[in-house]
Order: structure tokens, then C-alpha cells, then sequence
């Protein structure tokens, strides 16, 4: 993906991307499927799935370090809080002539607006979790999610 998305294309993806259930072993599908994608490109990630506050997935490929895992704490937190993706989330604000940094009144060291994470949604009950991945630049890590999940929604 090298074109940025429109605020609507990011917001459409969310939509598209409701699935009719999100299961313990739907993460494991979920998460490997992520892990067999960066592998594939040698994309040096780490990847974490959470449903509420417990994790389900979480791996770390060669090359990703400590500090990606900061970034996953910081991206899923603002996909939780605003449930949208934390990529859609930096679009807003930077739709409004300023950043998510400048404006949401949210403390940076704990919440980064960044793409990469993305709220799971259950059909009937809103969102559940969130899926993320984090050590490439913010566009790729989103394009990494949404993929995984356009794939992974076909097979349910």
C-alpha cells in the first residue's frame, strides 16, 4: 500500500471488517496468518491480539525489539479508547490541521495515534479486542492488519 487512504476508505474498511465472531482460536488463526505474512516479507514485527483486557496472541519475528511492543501498548490504546483503528484515529486529527499529539489531551508516552492497530468488531456486539502489529512504518503496519483481516474474514 503506498497511497495514504482517504479518512472514508479507512473509515469503509471498518466497516467491511466486522466479523460475525472473534474466538480463542480464531486469534491463533488470526495471529499466525499475521506471522506467515511478515514472514513472507521478512517484515521485522511484532504482533499482538487482545480481546479486552487479555492477551491471545502475541509474537515477536527477528528483527522486531522491546521497543515494538511499546508501540503496540501505546496504538492499541488508542484504538480501544476511540474504537477505530489508531491509524483512522491520526487521519481525524490530522484532517483538522493538527496532530493527535497536540490535540487529544492524551499523555504520548502512553497513547500513539499511529497505524497499526485495529478494532476487532463482532457483529450484533461492537468492539471486543483489538489486533495489532508494529515495526514497520505506520501505513504498512495498518496495510499488514486489514490484509490479515480481509483474509481471515473470507474463511470464517
Amino acid at each position: 500500500m503506498t497511497d495514504t487512504p482517504s479518512i472514508e476508505e479507512l473509515e469503509a474498511q471498518e466497516r467491511r471488517l466486522v466479523l460475525p465472531r472473534f474466538t480463542y482460536e480464531d486469534a491463533w488463526a488470526l495471529g499466525s496468518l499475521l506471522v506467515e505474512l511478515a514472514r513472507d516479507r521478512n517484515a521485522p514485527v511484532a504482533i499482538d491480539i487482545r480481546r479486552g483486557p487479555q492477551q491471545l496472541f502475541h509474537a515477536a519475528l527477528p528483527g522486531s525489539t522491546p521497543d515494538n511492543d511499546a508501540w503496540i501498548d501505546r496504538k492499541r490504546r488508542v484504538a480501544e479508547r476511540y474504537a477505530s483503528s489508531s491509524y483512522l484515529v491520526g487521519a481525524r486529527f490530522r484532517a483538522k490541521d493538527t496532530t493527535f499529539e497536540e490535540s487529544s489531551r492524551l499523555d504520548p508516552n502512553l497513547y500513539a495515534a499511529h497505524g497499526g492497530s485495529f478494532p476487532l468488531t463482532v457483529e450484533g456486539t461492537g468492539v471486543i479486542g483489538t489486533v495489532t502489529v508494529s515495526g514497520l512504518p505506520q501505513l504498512e503496519d495498518h496495510a499488514m492488519v486489514v490484509e490479515a483481516l480481509e483474509r481471515f474474514k473470507e474463511d470464517l
